[in-house]
């Protein structure tokens, strides 16, 4: 491990780190007050510090003007970047917040941190933020380079070629014409078949059989994939998305709804395992527009952070396979780490890889990674934007790759997340069981959540205790820390979590 590492095992030999957090039943819980030093980040925080109710009264003048121009409806903190620094994000009144939801799952190395500053100050970033390139028609002549070092070092295995896209969203609906481009190449008879003059004049009308209408991808209930047109017809997490949005005929499959304790309900989880997968080959079947392709999440996270087990989908990845079906692993937030593995499909031992894993997020790029060249479309211009992605991205993400590398993140995440969840599950849920209800992710890093019957007020409660967690579904309370959150950040994620459950 780096010299930083090994600089913080002495500090935690002479004291200075938390201690472990660790309560009795019923009993109060409160944490040694001790300094945390981050192994990661010089400069952090020792602990959070709140100085106003949220939001304070400079957040409320400023969210105020800025309504002027822009939505502030959404807006969960008012953020002060320049004195966010590691895990700690800082509000416009000066509040520090030890941060466990990570701008939505998607910073993976702190707020500052020095290996990407250090990246984000060469000439090599300068000039691909002022220069950006069209890289469909001008890529660098480095472009090559540029993705062997970072994004195809990162590549899942068995996933050899990549498609650098600009957004999550954006991903997923180039996925998904990859798909269909595919699909309809089979159809005509293979990959070098040219397309009949009927096609091309019928496709300008969104007309058969130059669009291909009778295609679709499938999806699952409870999945979210996207706010583009293509990726808001998969999506299906919650109204709210798609209200008024003119959406495609597409079909969907029940997701497992699974029981917790999982080892209490291994029969009852495998059933419901196995009537989606018989629900997924049915529609397979039998839909009118003949899915293309399966799309779907390692952890239905928008949804309320739905989970299966590797045995389904390796279920699934065998239903696609038989039947000629492209499966798509939507990676955007479980991608880079967060799982305790690179990519979270890693944990289900797959016969075949996917198709496709699309990312976003962590990876601060955006994407899909793929194998077969037939997934590549046979015209120029088929899969084209101006951008195409951005250089920037990518070379930010070699940097973060690197990180990663560097600090062996991903078992860190692992361990760390192996300590949160059985703290969790051993204290709060054992102390607090109807707050800490059906609690998931073990073995999945720090891919934790759990159900609370009065989640938006609890959140409030974690959050003004100096704690960023965030929701998700119905009654999700869920945790997205970064990859450089350590055991001492999760003893203050757990007394504050404690803290609200109390109160």
């Amino acid at each position: 491990m780096a010299s930083r590492r090994l600089t913080h095992s002495k500090a935690l030999a002479s004291g200075l780190s938390a201690v472990r957090w660790a309560a009795t039943p019923r009993q109060s819980m409160a944490v040694a007050a001790r300094r945390t030093i981050s192994s990661f980040v010089a400069g952090e925080p020792e602990k959070p510090s709140m100085k106003t109710s949220l939001p304070g009264p400079v957040s409320q003048q400023k969210i105020a003007k800025l309504t002027e121009v822009f939505d502030t409806r959404n807006v969960s903190l008012l953020t002060d970047y320049s004195k966010s620094i590691g895990n700690y994000i800082v509000d416009a009144d000066g509040n520090v917040l030890l941060d466990a939801f990570a701008q939505i799952a998607s910073i993976p190395l702190g707020y500052a941190n020095p290996a990407l500053i250090k990246a984000a100050s060469t000439p090599e970033m300068v000039n691909a933020i002022v220069s950006r390139p069209a890289l469909g028609n001008f890529p660098p002549v480095d472009w090559a380079e540029v993705l062997a070092s970072g994004l195809l070092c990162a590549a899942p295995k068995g996933l050899d070629k990549v498609f650098t896209a600009m957004t999550g969203s954006d991903a997923n609906e180039t996925a998904y014409k990859a798909a269909f481009m595919w699909r309809r190449q089979q159809e005509r008879g293979g990959y070098d078949v040219d397309f009949t003059a009927e096609e091309l004049a019928s496709c300008m009308n969104n007309e058969l059989p130059g669009a291909a209408n009778g295609l679709s991808i499938l999806s699952f209930k409870g999945g979210f994939h996207g706010r583009l047109f293509g990726s808001l017809s998969t999506t299906r997490s919650k109204p709210i998305h798609k209200l008024d949005i003119p959406a495609f005929d597409w079909p969907q499959a029940p997701f497992p709804s699974l029981r917790y304790p999982l080892d209490q309900y291994a029969a009852e989880n495998a059933a419901a395992e196995q009537a989606s997968l018989a629900a997924v080959e049915d529609l397979i079947l039998n839909y009118h527009n003949k899915p293309a392709a399966v799309v779907v999440e390692p952890v239905q996270s928008e949804g309320g952070d739905n989970h299966a087990s590797p045995a389904f989908f390796r279920g699934l990845r065998e239903l696609t396979a038989k039947h000629n079906v492209l499966l798509i692993v939507d990676e955007v937030q479980t991608g880079v780490g967060a799982t305790g593995r690179f990519w979270a499909h890693d944990h289900w031992d797959l016969p075949t890889p996917p198709d496709m894993v699309t990312f976003s997020k962590k990876a601060q790029a955006a994407g899909f990674y793929y194998t077969n060249p037939e997934l590549r479309p046979n015209k120029a211009y088929r899969q084209f934007n101006t951008w195409m992605g951005d250089p920037v991205r990518a070379l930010l993400f070699r940097a973060i790759y690197e990180e990663i590398e560097k600090h062996d993140l991903v078992k860190h995440t692992a361990d760390v997340g192996e300590y949160l969840f059985n703290s969790i599950e051993s204290q709060l849920a054992t102390q607090y069981p109807e707050q800490f209800t059906n609690l998931r992710g073990k073995g999945m890093g720090t891919f934790i959540a759990f159900d609370h019957p009065d989640r938006d007020n609890f959140v409030k409660k974690v959050k003004g205790l100096g704690v960023n967690v965030g929701g998700s579904g119905e009654s999700t309370v869920r945790l997205r820390p970064m990859l450089i959150f350590e055991k001492a950040h999760a003893d203050i994620l757990l007394e504050a979590l404690s803290k609200a459950a109390s109160s």
